[in-house]
């Protein structure tokens, strides 16, 4: 037995009065059959939106017949706006459900990580198949919330790492099941680019006194997070540097960086996490440089292992004597095994042996496997699984525990020192105040529901 949402019962008061009623029964999931189009609805179309929509923008087999975002009607959103004149428009997306439930088959959410969670345990619980940007969800609870309602409510799911489908996917299991992959005790991952994160500076808080855009439905972004007053600081864009909004460059850039490595490598999470640089450490916003160690115990025939994050402008890894002295010019890793090193970047990007002479040399030799099929990217991936063709790449029972990872490397960049972590019982055993951090702050009056369906 499931939990569904019933039709909301909007008051004279309109979008801000409203309130979800939930009722005991079975959201009933639909796998779209061969001939059909699957009935798309979009959520968050400004940013990253607007070139993730272009993605499944496939009209042979999509018909996208809602677009939303809490912007709607500004310039950020006229882009989509014009390329589905037919879609449905809506700010708020309780509302959207409430319309179009039984005209949707399938949602992409690509809002602001700490809205990730409430849209999609909502489509879930409708027997929505859903398609999450990374990371899954801004808290480990939230995210474990998530895989037991995907499993629960039987649809297809999907994060957004679409190098997870890409050529660094299909390289890593080969080689992984080659042998060329083995025994892997150490990696160092960076990302060293200047981006939102990094702006602040030394913050006292959050700024106060900023309009609302007249576009803007400044209460449906907040969503579940408690109250803060509009700022040009959290919004375009500017969110993912805050804890209460966002994860940081470790939980934006970790999921393309780590992915693979998190998967064949069957890390699961961390036993021991270590702060050991943070630069700029504030109450309010993600370090401004950080390099974080993660500890992992040994699995089956692997070995123990442990992971380097380095962000920062200026934060680099050390660099191996097989790269060659030479400069780092984009985000990266690298990976130590017993008889290569390798070199990545990052997305879906396939690796490299260093020195490069040695990689040409096994290639020569016929011992790198090279041909790894025609296979569909993460888009169509997920397309398909609405149809019951494929199974997606990262569904939520392999994303989940690779966004768990990014979540406690952010309560690690939170607290600093060093945390013992019991893998067994998902609990921290040396900081009860990062136990309080795997669940967050409650949620704001209101948006409660979401963390019973």
């Amino acid at each position: 037995m499931s939990i569904r949402i019933s039709r909301r019962q909007i008051t004279k008061a309109g979008l801000m009065g409203s309130a979800l009623t939930l009722l005991p029964g079975c959201a009933r999931t639909h796998f779209v059959g061969a001939n059909e189009k699957i009935n798309m609805a979009f959520i968050g179309i400004g940013g990253r939106g607007d070139s993730l929509i272009q993605s499944f923008n496939q009209p042979e087999l999509v018909n996208m017949v809602a677009i939303c975002d809490v912007d709607m009607g500004s310039k950020w959103t006229a882009k989509s706006e014009a390329l589905f004149p037919n879609a449905r428009t809506f700010k708020d997306f309780r509302v959207m459900f409430d319309k179009m439930e039984k005209q949707i088959d399938a949602v992409v959410v690509c809002v602001p990580d700490h809205s990730h969670f409430p849209i999609t345990m909502a489509a879930m619980a409708l027997g929505k198949h859903v398609y999450v940007e990374k990371p899954l969800a801004r808290t480990f609870n939230e995210i474990t919330l998530m895989m037991d309602a995907a499993e629960r409510h039987g649809v297809a799911t999907q994060m957004g790492n679409y190098g997870h489908s890409g050529a660094n996917y299909f390289q890593f299991k080969a080689w992984k099941e080659a042998g060329i992959i083995k025994d892997v005790k150490h990696v160092d991952a960076y990302m060293n680019k200047s981006r939102r994160w990094h702006p602040y500076g030394d913050v006292k808080g959050f700024r106060t006194g900023e309009k609302v855009p007249e576009t803007m439905d400044w209460d449906v972004w907040l969503g579940t997070a408690q109250y803060h007053e509009f700022s040009k600081d959290l919004h375009y864009g500017n969110w993912r540097g805050w804890y209460d909004f966002g994860t940081g460059c470790f939980g934006d850039w970790g999921a393309h960086m780590l992915d693979t490595i998190q998967r064949f490598l069957e890390l699961g999470l961390p036993e021991q996490l270590t702060a050991k640089k943070l630069e700029g450490k504030n109450p309010f916003i993600y370090p401004m440089a950080s390099t974080i160690n993660f500890k992992f115990p040994s699995r089956g025939d692997m070995p123990s292992m442990d992971i380097d994050w380095y962000d920062g402008v200026d934060n680099m890894p050390p660099l191996p004597e097989e790269w060659g002295g030479k400069e780092l010019t984009t985000p990266g890793k690298f990976i130590y095994g017993k008889d290569y090193v390798f070199h990545g970047t990052a997305h879906e990007n396939p690796l490299q042996i260093i020195p490069y002479e040695k990689m040409r040399e096994l290639l020569k030799e016929g011992k790198l496997p090279r041909d790894f099929g025609k296979n569909s990217d993460h888009f169509l991936n997920f397309i398909l699984a609405c149809k019951g063709e494929e199974e997606t790449r990262t569904p939520f029972s392999i994303s989940g525990p690779l966004s768990q990872l990014l979540s406690l490397g952010c309560i690690s960049q939170r607290l600093g020192g060093t945390l013992e972590f019991d893998r067994k019982t998902n609990r921290f055993t040396n900081s009860s105040v990062a136990n309080e951090l795997l669940v967050g702050a409650p949620p704001r009056k209101g948006w409660e529901q979401y963390y019973s369906l």
